[in-house]
C-alpha cells in the first residue's frame, strides 16, 4: 500500500507544521518520535550523512529532508482540485502522455511506478477487475482508467491557454516520420507543432531494441525516440502530446486543425500518425485486451516476468518482441499459422540457441480461453494439417501479425487506397494542395525506422517547396 513515514518530534516546528499540512489535506501518515526511538534516530542519521535533521520523509521508500509545503504538494499529488495519484509505469506511453499533460499544465500528482511497488500492481489490478491497465489515475481516491487529456482537463478544472498563432507546418504523430519532418523544417526557419495523440516515439518507442538504425550497432527504441525529440525541441519545434485530432479543414488557404479542446491553424499539414497493430478478431480477444492480451511487449511484458507467455505471430516483429521477452519470462510459445517464418535469418537463427522458447508451427488460431475468474487460460489454435484442436496455456499472450494504418482521420479529406493508406507522389504530396504524408501511414511505405526518418526529409522538402510559392 501507499507508504508515509514522517520521522520527527513534537518540540521540532517543521515537523508539527508537515503533520498540519498532511492532516489537512487528508493523507495518511505514520508519525515516529525520534525522541522515543534510537532506531529512528540513527536512521534519520544515515538518510542525512550523519545529520539529525527532521522531518524528514520516506515517501513509498524515498525519502525528503525537510520538505516545505510546496515540495510536499508536488510529490504528493496535492492540488486545489484534489489529490491526484498516477499508477503508471516509465515504459507507458500513456503514462508518459497524461504525465505530461499534467505537468504542462501545473497539476501536482503522486507518481507510483507499478515496476517497482508490487502493492501498486495488485491495486490497479483491482480497480479495473483484474486487468492491468495503466495509467490508472485516482483523484481524491476516485479511479479514472486511462483518462485522455480532454477527461482530465474536466475532472481537474485545468485552464488551457494556449496562443492562438498560425504554424507553417502542423505535423500530425510524433513518431520518426514526424520528427524528422519537424527537425528540417525547423532548420528552413518553418515555425513547426507536432501532434501527437499518445506518447512520442510512435511504434518505434515500444520497440525493445533496434540493431539496423545506422549509426548504432544497437540502441532502443526510447532512447533513440528520446534524441530524435529532444533535437527537435533544440531546434524550435512545438511538441504537444495527448492530443487526439478529430477534424481537419481547410479554408482561405489555411488548414484548421481541431481537437476535443483546441484548434491549430497551419499553413500545411503532415500526415504522419503511422500504423496499429492488427488484431486477429476471434472469440475471447476483445474481453481479454489488457488482462491477457497484449499488443506489445515493451509495456506489457514486465507484467509477466517468471511467467509463461503466448506469442502469435511469424515476422519480425513477433521473433524480435519473443526473443525480448524470453529474457525475463519462464517460457515463450510462438504460435505461427504457417510452416515456416517469415522473419529474416537474424531472428530465425537465434531461436534454437534458446532454451525457453518453443514454437507451434501450422497452426491457425480459433479462440482466447478464460478461466472461471475470466482470467487468460490459453489460446485455442487448429492444426491446418490434421485438423487437431490443443489448447496452448499460458499466462498471457501477445499479437505481432501486422499493422494497419491511421488514416481514418483522413477520409473524405485526402484520397486513400483500398487498404487505407494514404496515396501520394512526388515530394510526399497527397491529393489536397498543402498537405503532405510521411510514414509507416503512407502507400509503399517501408515499416523500418530508418525509411520512416527519409519519408520525413521528403516530406520536409515538399512543404518547403509548397511555402515559398
Amino acid at each position: 500500500m501507499n507508504t508515509l513515514k514522517l520521522y520527527g518530534a513534537d518540540w521540532c516546528p517543521d515537523c508539527r507544521r508537515a503533520k498540519a499540512y498532511l492532516k489537512e489535506n487528508n493523507i495518511p501518515f505514520e508519525f515516529i518520535d525520534v525522541d522515543l526511538d534510537e532506531s529512528a534516530t540513527r536512521l534519520v542519521e544515515k538518510i542525512n550523512n550523519g545529520k539529525r535533521i527532521i522531518p524528514t520523509i520516506d515517501i513509498n521508500g524515498t525519502t525528503y529532508t525537510n520538505p516545505n509545503n510546496a515540495e510536499l504538494a508536488d510529490v504528493l499529488g496535492i492540488n486545489d482540485a484534489g489529490v491526484v495519484q498516477l499508477f503508471g509505469a516509465d515504459w507507458c506511453p500513456d503514462c508518459r502522455r497524461a504525465k505530461s499533460y499534467l505537468a504542462d499544465n501545473g497539476v501536482n500528482f503522486q507518481f507510483i511506478d507499478v515496476d517497482e511497488h508490487e502493492w501498486a500492481t495488485d491495486e490497479v489490478e483491482k480497480i479495473n477487475k483484474g486487468k492491468r491497465i495503466i495509467p490508472t489515475i485516482l483523484i481524491d481516491g476516485t479511479p479514472y482508467t486511462n483518462p485522455d487529456n480532454a477527461s482530465l482537463k474536466e475532472l481537474l478544472d485545468i485552464d488551457v491557454k494556449k496562443e492562438h498563432k498560425v504554424y507553417d507546418v502542423i505535423i500530425i504523430g510524433g513518431g520518426a516520420a514526424g520528427l524528422t519532418t519537424a527537425i528540417y523544417a525547423q532548420r528552413d526557419r518553418f515555425d513547426s507543432i507536432i501532434l501527437e495523440k499518445k506518447t512520442i516515439g510512435g511504434n518505434a518507442f515500444l520497440t525493445q531494441t533496434i540493431e539496423n538504425y545506422p549509426g548504432f550497432t544497437n540502441i532502443s527504441g526510447p532512447d533513440l525516440m528520446d534524441k530524435m525529440e529532444e533535437q527537435a525541441r533544440t531546434y524550435g519545434a512545438t511538441i504537444a502530446t495527448g492530443v487526439d485530432v478529430e477534424s481537419i479543414e481547410k479554408k482561405d488557404n489555411k488548414f484548421y486543425v481541431k481537437s476535443a479542446t483546441e484548434t491549430y491553424i497551419g499553413r500545411s499539414v503532415v500526415a504522419a500518425t503511422g500504423s496499429t497493430y492488427r488484431r486477429l478478431h476471434i472469440p475471447g480477444e476483445e474481453e481479454l485486451i489488457g488482462s491477457g492480451v497484449h499488443f506489445c511487449a515493451t509495456c506489457d511484458g514486465a507484467f509477466y516476468r517468471d511467467r509463461t507467455v503466448v506469442v502469435v505471430g511469424g515476422g519480425n516483429s513477433a521473433l524480435e518482441e519473443g526473443i525480448f521477452l524470453s529474457g525475463f519470462v519462464k517460457e515463450v510459445k510462438i504460435v505461427h499459422r504457417s510452416e515456416e517464418f517469415t522473419a529474416s535469418p537474424t531472428y530465425t537463427e537465434k531461436l534454437p540457441k534458446m532454451e525457453n522458447v518453443s514454437t507451434y508451427m501450422n497452426k491457425t488460431s480459433l479462440e482466447f480461453v478464460a478461466d472461471d475468474n475470466g482470467q487468460f487460460k490459453g489460446l485455442k489454435v487448429r492444426d491446418n494439417a490434421t485438423g487437431e484442436e490443443e489448447l496452448i496455456e499460458g499466462d498471457g499472450t501477445f499479437i505481432f501479425i501486422g499493422l494497419i494504418p491511421n488514416s481514418k482521420l483522413f477520409e473524405n479529406v485526402i484520397d486513400l487506397n483500398k487498404q487505407g493508406f494514404i496515396t501520394s507522389s512526388g515530394l510526399a504530396k497527397t491529393s489536397v494542395e498543402g498537405i503532405f504524408a510521411a510514414g509507416d501511414v503512407r502507400e509503399g511505405a517501408i515499416a523500418q525506422v530508418a525509411a520512416a526518418t527519409g519519408e520525413g526529409v521528403l516530406a520536409s522538402y515538399g512543404l518547403k517547396d509548397y511555402l515559398k510559392h
